[in-house]
Protein backbone atom coordinates (compact mmCIF):
# COMPACT_ATOMS: atom_id res chain seq x y z
CA UNK A 1 0.00 0.00 0.00
CA UNK A 2 2.88 2.35 0.76
CA UNK A 3 4.18 1.74 -2.78
CA UNK A 4 0.83 2.90 -4.16
CA UNK A 5 1.58 6.37 -2.77
CA UNK A 6 4.89 6.55 -4.62
CA UNK A 7 3.42 5.21 -7.86
CA UNK A 8 0.53 7.67 -7.73
CA UNK A 9 2.74 10.64 -6.85
CA UNK A 10 5.24 9.82 -9.62
CA UNK A 11 2.32 9.54 -12.02
CA UNK A 12 0.97 12.92 -10.89
CA UNK A 13 4.37 14.57 -11.36
CA UNK A 14 5.05 13.03 -14.76
CA UNK A 15 1.59 13.81 -16.11
CA UNK A 16 1.78 17.33 -14.72
CA UNK A 17 5.01 17.82 -16.68
CA UNK A 18 3.34 16.38 -19.78
CA UNK A 19 0.42 18.77 -19.31
CA UNK A 20 2.90 21.65 -19.09
CA UNK A 21 4.54 20.55 -22.35
CA UNK A 22 1.20 20.32 -24.16
CA UNK A 23 0.00 23.61 -22.71
CA UNK A 24 3.20 25.28 -23.94
CA UNK A 25 2.55 23.85 -27.40
CA UNK A 26 -0.95 25.30 -27.44
CA UNK A 27 0.28 28.64 -26.11
CA UNK A 28 2.65 28.89 -29.11
CA UNK A 29 0.18 27.75 -31.75
CA UNK A 30 0.65 31.08 -33.57
CA UNK A 31 4.40 31.47 -32.93
CA UNK A 32 6.27 31.61 -36.24
CA UNK A 33 8.81 28.80 -36.60
CA UNK A 34 7.70 27.07 -33.37
CA UNK A 35 8.32 23.33 -33.07
CA UNK A 36 5.93 21.36 -30.87
CA UNK A 37 7.12 18.79 -28.35
CA UNK A 38 5.69 15.51 -27.10
CA UNK A 39 6.32 14.10 -23.61
CA UNK A 40 7.73 10.56 -23.61
CA UNK A 41 7.04 8.36 -20.58
CA UNK A 42 9.00 5.47 -19.13
CA UNK A 43 8.48 3.10 -16.22
CA UNK A 44 10.56 3.36 -13.05
CA UNK A 45 12.38 0.30 -11.69
CA UNK A 46 10.21 -2.72 -11.08
CA UNK A 47 10.28 -4.89 -7.93
CA UNK A 48 10.17 -8.50 -9.03
CA UNK A 49 7.89 -10.79 -6.99
CA UNK A 50 9.10 -14.29 -7.75
CA UNK A 51 6.65 -17.11 -7.51
CA UNK A 52 7.31 -20.62 -6.28
CA UNK A 53 8.26 -21.83 -9.72
CA UNK A 54 11.21 -19.81 -11.02
CA UNK A 55 10.46 -21.08 -14.55
CA UNK A 56 6.97 -19.65 -14.54
CA UNK A 57 6.12 -17.47 -17.54
CA UNK A 58 3.75 -15.35 -15.48
CA UNK A 59 4.94 -11.76 -15.07
CA UNK A 60 4.70 -10.97 -11.40
CA UNK A 61 6.60 -7.69 -11.34
CA UNK A 62 5.18 -4.64 -9.59
CA UNK A 63 6.00 -1.19 -11.02
CA UNK A 64 6.94 1.77 -8.88
CA UNK A 65 5.53 4.51 -11.08
CA UNK A 66 6.47 6.50 -14.19
CA UNK A 67 8.51 9.51 -15.17
CA UNK A 68 9.17 11.74 -18.19
CA UNK A 69 12.17 10.27 -20.01
CA UNK A 70 12.36 12.94 -22.72
CA UNK A 71 10.42 15.52 -24.68
CA UNK A 72 10.65 14.77 -28.39
CA UNK A 73 10.55 17.49 -31.05
CA UNK A 74 7.84 17.33 -33.68
CA UNK A 75 9.69 17.86 -36.98
CA UNK A 76 6.61 17.97 -39.23
CA UNK A 77 6.05 20.90 -41.57
CA UNK A 78 4.26 23.93 -40.16
CA UNK A 79 1.57 25.85 -42.01
CA UNK A 80 2.86 28.26 -44.69
CA UNK A 81 1.26 31.69 -44.33
CA UNK A 82 1.48 34.78 -46.54
CA UNK A 83 3.50 37.84 -45.56
CA UNK A 84 3.68 41.42 -46.83
CA UNK A 85 7.46 41.61 -46.42
CA UNK A 86 9.79 40.45 -49.20
CA UNK A 87 12.45 39.64 -46.58
CA UNK A 88 10.24 37.07 -44.85
CA UNK A 89 11.26 33.51 -45.72
CA UNK A 90 9.79 30.06 -45.17
CA UNK A 91 11.57 26.71 -45.50
CA UNK A 92 9.52 23.98 -47.15
CA UNK A 93 11.06 20.68 -46.09
CA UNK A 94 14.15 20.07 -43.99
CA UNK A 95 16.63 22.68 -42.88
CA UNK A 96 17.29 25.60 -40.56
CA UNK A 97 18.28 29.21 -41.02
CA UNK A 98 21.56 30.13 -39.36
CA UNK A 99 21.74 33.28 -37.24
CA UNK A 100 24.30 34.73 -34.86
CA UNK A 101 24.59 37.55 -32.36
CA UNK A 102 28.28 38.15 -32.99
CA UNK A 103 29.35 35.52 -30.46
CA UNK A 104 27.10 32.46 -30.62
CA UNK A 105 25.46 30.77 -33.59
CA UNK A 106 21.86 29.62 -33.44
CA UNK A 107 19.39 27.94 -35.76
CA UNK A 108 15.75 28.68 -36.38
CA UNK A 109 12.78 28.05 -38.67
CA UNK A 110 11.50 31.56 -38.00
CA UNK A 111 12.20 33.43 -41.22
CA UNK A 112 10.78 36.80 -40.12
CA UNK A 113 13.74 38.91 -41.22
CA UNK A 114 14.30 42.61 -41.77
CA UNK A 115 17.11 45.13 -42.34
CA UNK A 116 18.92 47.01 -39.60
CA UNK A 117 20.37 50.52 -39.92
CA UNK A 118 23.49 49.10 -41.63
CA UNK A 119 21.35 47.23 -44.17
CA UNK A 120 22.35 43.86 -42.70
CA UNK A 121 19.68 41.17 -42.90
CA UNK A 122 18.69 40.44 -39.30
CA UNK A 123 15.99 38.76 -37.22
CA UNK A 124 13.38 40.78 -35.36
CA UNK A 125 15.67 40.49 -32.30
CA UNK A 126 18.64 41.90 -34.22
CA UNK A 127 20.61 38.69 -34.83
CA UNK A 128 22.46 38.46 -38.15
CA UNK A 129 21.20 36.06 -40.82
CA UNK A 130 24.03 33.96 -42.26
CA UNK A 131 24.80 33.18 -45.88
CA UNK A 132 27.26 33.55 -48.74
CA UNK A 133 28.11 36.98 -50.17
CA UNK A 134 28.54 37.20 -53.94
CA UNK A 135 31.33 39.83 -53.71
CA UNK A 136 29.94 41.61 -56.77
CA UNK A 137 28.99 44.90 -55.09
CA UNK A 138 31.22 47.91 -54.45
CA UNK A 139 29.74 49.10 -51.15
CA UNK A 140 31.71 52.35 -51.30
CA UNK A 141 29.66 53.46 -54.32
CA UNK A 142 26.77 50.96 -54.10
CA UNK A 143 27.57 49.78 -57.61
CA UNK A 144 27.15 46.31 -59.06
CA UNK A 145 30.56 45.17 -60.29
CA UNK A 146 29.49 41.95 -62.00
CA UNK A 147 26.22 40.42 -63.12
CA UNK A 148 26.00 36.86 -61.80
CA UNK A 149 23.44 34.16 -62.53
CA UNK A 150 24.11 32.23 -59.36
CA UNK A 151 26.09 32.43 -56.12
CA UNK A 152 27.73 29.13 -55.08
CA UNK A 153 27.19 28.29 -51.42
CA UNK A 154 30.52 28.36 -49.61
CA UNK A 155 31.64 26.03 -46.82
CA UNK A 156 29.68 25.80 -43.57
CA UNK A 157 32.45 27.54 -41.63
CA UNK A 158 32.65 30.48 -44.08
CA UNK A 159 29.08 31.78 -43.83
CA UNK A 160 28.76 35.44 -42.85
CA UNK A 161 26.17 38.14 -42.32
CA UNK A 162 24.38 39.40 -45.42
CA UNK A 163 24.43 43.08 -46.40
CA UNK A 164 22.08 44.43 -49.07
CA UNK A 165 22.34 48.15 -49.93
CA UNK A 166 19.13 50.14 -50.15
CA UNK A 167 20.26 51.73 -53.42
CA UNK A 168 22.25 49.85 -56.03
CA UNK A 169 23.49 51.14 -59.38
CA UNK A 170 23.84 48.93 -62.44
CA UNK A 171 26.62 50.55 -64.52
CA UNK A 172 26.13 50.82 -68.28
CA UNK A 173 27.91 48.51 -70.67
CA UNK A 174 28.71 50.37 -73.94
CA UNK A 175 27.61 48.85 -77.20
CA UNK A 176 30.48 47.09 -78.95
CA UNK A 177 28.73 45.57 -81.98
CA UNK A 178 25.63 46.18 -84.09
CA UNK A 179 24.23 43.76 -86.65
CA UNK A 180 21.97 45.11 -89.42
CA UNK A 181 19.40 43.14 -91.40
CA UNK A 182 16.95 43.97 -94.16
CA UNK A 183 16.34 44.48 -97.86
CA UNK A 184 17.07 47.85 -99.47
CA UNK A 185 15.69 46.77 -102.85
CA UNK A 186 17.00 47.65 -106.31
CA UNK A 187 15.34 51.00 -106.94
CA UNK A 188 17.38 54.21 -106.86
CA UNK A 189 15.79 55.46 -103.66
CA UNK A 190 17.17 56.37 -100.25
CA UNK A 191 16.86 53.49 -97.77
CA UNK A 192 17.33 53.94 -94.01
CA UNK A 193 18.00 51.34 -91.34
CA UNK A 194 18.35 52.56 -87.75
CA UNK A 195 19.58 51.19 -84.47
CA UNK A 196 20.44 52.28 -80.96
CA UNK A 197 23.79 52.18 -79.20
CA UNK A 198 24.83 52.88 -75.63
CA UNK A 199 27.94 55.00 -75.14
CA UNK A 200 30.43 54.98 -72.25
CA UNK A 201 28.37 57.58 -70.38
CA UNK A 202 25.36 55.29 -70.35
CA UNK A 203 23.45 57.43 -72.86
CA UNK A 204 21.43 55.73 -75.59
CA UNK A 205 22.32 57.21 -78.98
CA UNK A 206 20.77 56.74 -82.41
CA UNK A 207 22.65 55.07 -85.29
CA UNK A 208 21.25 55.75 -88.78
CA UNK A 209 22.46 54.13 -91.99
CA UNK A 210 21.37 55.85 -95.22
CA UNK A 211 21.82 53.84 -98.42
CA UNK A 212 21.96 55.62 -101.82
CA UNK A 213 22.86 54.07 -105.16
CA UNK A 214 26.25 55.10 -106.46
CA UNK A 215 26.00 57.02 -109.75
CA UNK A 216 28.53 54.64 -111.28
CA UNK A 217 27.24 51.09 -111.24
CA UNK A 218 29.23 47.91 -111.95
CA UNK A 219 28.34 45.63 -114.88
CA UNK A 220 27.02 43.00 -112.50
CA UNK A 221 25.26 43.60 -109.23
CA UNK A 222 24.95 47.01 -107.60
CA UNK A 223 27.04 49.52 -105.66
CA UNK A 224 25.58 51.65 -102.90
CA UNK A 225 26.96 54.54 -100.89
CA UNK A 226 26.16 54.40 -97.19
CA UNK A 227 26.38 57.22 -94.65
CA UNK A 228 26.44 56.18 -90.99
CA UNK A 229 25.42 58.98 -88.65
CA UNK A 230 25.63 58.82 -84.85
CA UNK A 231 23.44 61.31 -83.01
CA UNK A 232 22.02 61.78 -79.56
CA UNK A 233 18.71 60.08 -78.86
CA UNK A 234 16.82 63.31 -79.57
CA UNK A 235 18.90 63.92 -82.71
CA UNK A 236 20.07 67.40 -81.71
CA UNK A 237 23.76 66.42 -81.31
CA UNK A 238 25.79 64.72 -84.06
CA UNK A 239 28.68 62.68 -82.66
CA UNK A 240 30.15 61.26 -85.88
CA UNK A 241 29.53 60.67 -89.59
CA UNK A 242 31.13 57.84 -91.57
CA UNK A 243 31.01 57.36 -95.36
CA UNK A 244 31.40 53.93 -96.90
CA UNK A 245 30.33 51.72 -99.80
CA UNK A 246 28.61 48.35 -99.98
CA UNK A 247 28.42 46.08 -103.02
CA UNK A 248 25.86 43.42 -103.89
CA UNK A 249 25.92 40.71 -106.56
CA UNK A 250 23.30 40.27 -109.25
CA UNK A 251 21.09 38.17 -106.94
CA UNK A 252 21.16 40.82 -104.19
CA UNK A 253 23.59 39.12 -101.81
CA UNK A 254 26.14 41.30 -100.01
CA UNK A 255 29.61 40.94 -101.52
CA UNK A 256 31.65 43.56 -99.64
CA UNK A 257 31.38 46.51 -97.28
CA UNK A 258 33.82 49.19 -96.21
CA UNK A 259 31.66 50.12 -93.23
CA UNK A 260 33.34 48.19 -90.42
CA UNK A 261 33.02 50.50 -87.42
CA UNK A 262 31.68 53.82 -86.19
CA UNK A 263 32.51 56.26 -83.39
CA UNK A 264 29.75 56.24 -80.79
CA UNK A 265 30.64 59.34 -78.76
CA UNK A 266 34.14 58.08 -78.05
CA UNK A 267 33.41 54.36 -78.16
CA UNK A 268 34.23 52.29 -81.25
CA UNK A 269 31.33 50.10 -82.35
CA UNK A 270 31.79 47.29 -84.87
CA UNK A 271 29.26 47.28 -87.73
CA UNK A 272 28.20 43.93 -89.19
CA UNK A 273 26.11 44.07 -92.37
CA UNK A 274 26.33 40.31 -92.83
CA UNK A 275 27.45 38.29 -95.84
CA UNK A 276 25.56 37.00 -98.85
CA UNK A 277 21.97 36.83 -97.60
CA UNK A 278 22.66 36.76 -93.85
CA UNK A 279 22.35 40.53 -93.25
CA UNK A 280 21.57 43.45 -95.57
CA UNK A 281 20.57 42.50 -99.13
CA UNK A 282 19.48 44.35 -102.29
CA UNK A 283 16.93 42.10 -103.96
CA UNK A 284 13.95 42.78 -106.17
CA UNK A 285 10.41 41.53 -105.65
CA UNK A 286 10.96 41.27 -101.88
CA UNK A 287 9.42 43.71 -99.38
CA UNK A 288 11.66 46.53 -98.18
CA UNK A 289 12.59 45.84 -94.56
CA UNK A 290 15.14 46.94 -91.98
CA UNK A 291 16.09 45.86 -88.49
CA UNK A 292 19.09 45.68 -86.20
CA UNK A 293 20.48 43.91 -83.16
CA UNK A 294 23.02 45.37 -80.74
CA UNK A 295 24.68 44.49 -77.49
CA UNK A 296 25.32 46.83 -74.57
CA UNK A 297 23.26 47.44 -71.46
CA UNK A 298 21.70 50.64 -70.23
CA UNK A 299 22.36 51.89 -66.71
CA UNK A 300 19.80 50.85 -64.13
CA UNK A 301 18.67 51.61 -60.59
CA UNK A 302 17.60 49.04 -58.04
CA UNK A 303 13.92 48.12 -58.14
CA UNK A 304 14.06 45.61 -55.29
CA UNK A 305 15.27 42.25 -54.04
CA UNK A 306 13.68 38.84 -54.44
CA UNK A 307 14.73 35.49 -53.05
CA UNK A 308 14.19 32.43 -55.21
CA UNK A 309 13.61 28.82 -54.15
CA UNK A 310 17.37 28.20 -54.08
CA UNK A 311 17.63 30.91 -51.40
CA UNK A 312 19.51 33.24 -53.76
CA UNK A 313 19.04 36.96 -53.27
CA UNK A 314 18.34 38.45 -56.72
CA UNK A 315 18.49 42.20 -57.39
CA UNK A 316 16.20 43.59 -60.12
CA UNK A 317 17.00 46.86 -61.91
CA UNK A 318 15.08 49.44 -63.93
CA UNK A 319 16.90 48.40 -67.12
CA UNK A 320 15.33 44.95 -66.90
CA UNK A 321 18.51 43.22 -65.75
CA UNK A 322 18.80 40.91 -62.76
CA UNK A 323 21.78 39.67 -60.79
CA UNK A 324 22.30 37.32 -57.86
CA UNK A 325 24.19 39.03 -55.05
CA UNK A 326 24.03 36.56 -52.16
CA UNK A 327 22.60 33.25 -50.99
CA UNK A 328 20.93 32.59 -47.65
CA UNK A 329 22.37 29.49 -45.97
CA UNK A 330 20.10 26.59 -45.02
CA UNK A 331 21.72 24.20 -42.55
CA UNK A 332 20.97 20.53 -41.93
CA UNK A 333 21.65 18.10 -39.08
CA UNK A 334 21.91 14.35 -38.79
CA UNK A 335 19.51 14.46 -35.82
CA UNK A 336 17.21 17.48 -35.70
CA UNK A 337 15.65 16.24 -32.46
CA UNK A 338 19.05 16.45 -30.79
CA UNK A 339 19.17 20.25 -31.11
CA UNK A 340 19.27 22.13 -27.82
CA UNK A 341 16.23 24.33 -27.44
CA UNK A 342 17.06 27.86 -26.31
CA UNK A 343 13.60 29.38 -26.72
CA UNK A 344 10.39 28.69 -28.59
CA UNK A 345 11.91 28.86 -32.08
CA UNK A 346 15.62 29.23 -31.31
CA UNK A 347 17.97 26.24 -31.16
CA UNK A 348 21.63 25.45 -30.77
CA UNK A 349 23.59 22.47 -32.02
CA UNK A 350 24.63 19.84 -29.50
CA UNK A 351 26.54 16.57 -29.37
CA UNK A 352 23.24 14.76 -29.99
CA UNK A 353 22.37 16.76 -33.10
CA UNK A 354 25.85 16.65 -34.61
CA UNK A 355 27.52 19.52 -36.41
CA UNK A 356 25.66 21.61 -38.95
CA UNK A 357 26.20 20.46 -42.55
CA UNK A 358 25.26 21.44 -46.10
CA UNK A 359 23.80 18.98 -48.58
CA UNK A 360 25.81 18.40 -51.76
CA UNK A 361 24.91 17.64 -55.35
CA UNK A 362 26.44 14.96 -57.57
CA UNK A 363 29.40 17.22 -58.35
CA UNK A 364 30.12 17.84 -54.68
CA UNK A 365 28.85 21.43 -54.67
CA UNK A 366 27.06 22.76 -51.60
CA UNK A 367 23.32 23.15 -52.14
CA UNK A 368 20.39 24.39 -50.09
CA UNK A 369 18.70 20.98 -50.36
CA UNK A 370 15.19 22.32 -49.83
CA UNK A 371 12.80 24.98 -51.12
CA UNK A 372 12.80 28.52 -49.71
CA UNK A 373 9.84 30.85 -50.29
CA UNK A 374 9.87 34.61 -49.81
CA UNK A 375 6.84 36.68 -48.81
CA UNK A 376 5.97 33.59 -46.77
CA UNK A 377 6.41 32.42 -43.18
CA UNK A 378 6.18 29.00 -41.57
CA UNK A 379 3.77 29.07 -38.67
CA UNK A 380 3.84 26.72 -35.68
CA UNK A 381 3.42 23.02 -36.52
CA UNK A 382 1.17 22.49 -33.50
CA UNK A 383 -2.36 21.34 -34.39
CA UNK A 384 -4.99 22.66 -32.01
CA UNK A 385 -7.28 19.61 -32.24
CA UNK A 386 -4.37 17.27 -31.47
CA UNK A 387 -3.14 19.40 -28.58
CA UNK A 388 -6.57 19.70 -26.98
CA UNK A 389 -7.13 15.92 -27.30
CA UNK A 390 -3.76 15.21 -25.68
CA UNK A 391 -4.60 17.67 -22.93
CA UNK A 392 -7.83 15.81 -22.16
CA UNK A 393 -6.06 12.44 -22.09
CA UNK A 394 -3.31 13.75 -19.82
CA UNK A 395 -5.86 15.37 -17.49
CA UNK A 396 -7.72 12.09 -17.16
CA UNK A 397 -4.46 10.29 -16.38
CA UNK A 398 -3.60 12.95 -13.82
CA UNK A 399 -6.99 12.45 -12.15
CA UNK A 400 -6.53 8.67 -12.16
CA UNK A 401 -3.16 8.98 -10.41
CA UNK A 402 -4.70 11.36 -7.87
CA UNK A 403 -7.41 8.77 -7.26
CA UNK A 404 -4.83 6.04 -6.68
CA UNK A 405 -3.22 8.16 -3.95
CA UNK A 406 -6.63 8.73 -2.33
CA UNK A 407 -7.42 5.01 -2.50
CA UNK A 408 -4.07 4.05 -0.99
CA UNK A 409 -4.69 6.52 1.85
CA UNK A 410 -8.11 5.03 2.52
CA UNK A 411 -6.68 1.49 2.60
CA UNK A 412 -3.99 2.51 5.09
CA UNK A 413 -6.60 4.19 7.28
CA UNK A 414 -8.65 1.00 7.32
CA UNK A 415 -5.58 -1.08 8.10
CA UNK A 416 -4.70 1.17 11.03
CA UNK A 417 -8.24 0.99 12.38
CA UNK A 418 -8.41 -2.79 12.29
CA UNK A 419 -8.52 -4.54 15.66
CA UNK A 420 -5.56 -6.63 16.55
Amino acid sequence: MIQAFYSGISGIKSHQNAIDVTADNLANINTVGFRGYTAEFESLFDNAKMGVDPLSSVDSTVGVGSRISATGMDTSQGTIINSDSSTDLAIVGEGWFGIENGVDRFFTRNGSFTFDSNRDLVTQEGMYVLGTIGNNIDFATNTLTQERNTIPLEDVTKQQKLKMPQTLYYPPQPTSKIEFFGNIGTQDEVRVISSQAIDANGDTNRIKLEFRKNPTQPQKGSLWNVVATVTSHEGDVVYSTTNAQVRFDETGGLVSSTLTQIDNNGTNVAIDLGKDFSGVIAAANIPITGSSQSDGIEAGELVGYDINQNAEVVATFTNGRQSSIARVAVYHFQNDQGLERISGSLFKQSSNSGNAIFYKDDQGNNIVGTAVLNNKLENSNVRMEVGLTELIVLQRAYDANSKSVTTADQMIQKALNMDA
